[in-house]
């Protein structure tokens, strides 16, 4: 693991979001196209500004969440709604987007078909996870139903999960899917990630702190 410290969010966010650019555009260079794969919440959101307005060969891009709730984009707790208002906009609207939500009324449902185009937009080139206080990253969550089958090695590209508290069904990446990454990076703020950082470092368990299923070759980038 590489840690970076910033003495603050918004050189995080530049930072980040011009290392980001600089590995799509020298992999389309190289390879014609580029997969990148970004978290939901409101951190990635300012990283996400900076990419859209990035030069860049948008068209052979590829962009799919990292996890989804099981919502219609029309939710404000879409993952999809997020990235489509704050990253595909403006010329990065060109980029072709892989959808972790289909409609029914189950992740099961649909699931064969998300793990298939997910399948079909692998290997990741560029990686952005988050991480929460608990250490679960995507929507790995320690202790959650399903969580040693996404972590198996021989595991399909997409699973569902239902994260004991959480309100709703989800489908996230599994974590072979996630070691596809040719460059992976998590972006955690404040004293409490932080902690929770050094506590996963110190189990190395990805059963207790899934993030630990990336964390070894992965770029952590902190601002307080």
């Amino acid at each position: 693991m590489n840690l970076t410290e910033y003495p603050d969010r918004d050189l995080m966010f530049m930072a980040l979001a011009d290392r980001i650019t600089s590995d799509l555009k020298g992999h389309i260079a190289r390879h014609g196209s580029a997969t990148l794969a970004v978290p939901g919440g409101t951190t990635p959101g300012p990283i996400f500004d900076v990419l859209a307005a990035a030069r860049l060969d948008w068209a052979n891009v590829t962009v799919l969440p990292t996890d989804e709730r099981w919502v219609p984009e029309t939710s404000d707790r879409s993952n999809a709604r997020l990235i489509r208002e704050r990253l595909l906009t403006g010329s990065a609207a060109a980029a072709r987007f892989v959808p972790l939500y289909m409609p029914g009324d189950a992740p099961e449902d649909r699931l064969d078909e998300i793990a298939a185009a997910v399948s079909d937009a692998l290997p990741i080139t560029v990686l952005v996870l988050g991480m929460g206080d608990d250490m679960h990253t995507a929507s790995l969550f320690p202790g959650a139903e399903g969580l040693a089958q996404a972590l198996a090695a021989d595991a399909p590209p997409a699973a569902a999960m239902r994260p004991g508290g959480q309100p709703e069904p989800r489908v996230t990446l599994t974590a072979p899917a996630l070691k596809t990454a040719l460059s992976t990076h998590v972006l955690i703020t404040g004293p409490d990630k932080r902690a929770a950082l050094d506590r996963a470092r110190k189990l190395n368990d990805p059963a207790q702190a899934p993030i630990c299923a990336v964390l070894r070759d992965a770029a952590v980038h902190w601002a307080e």
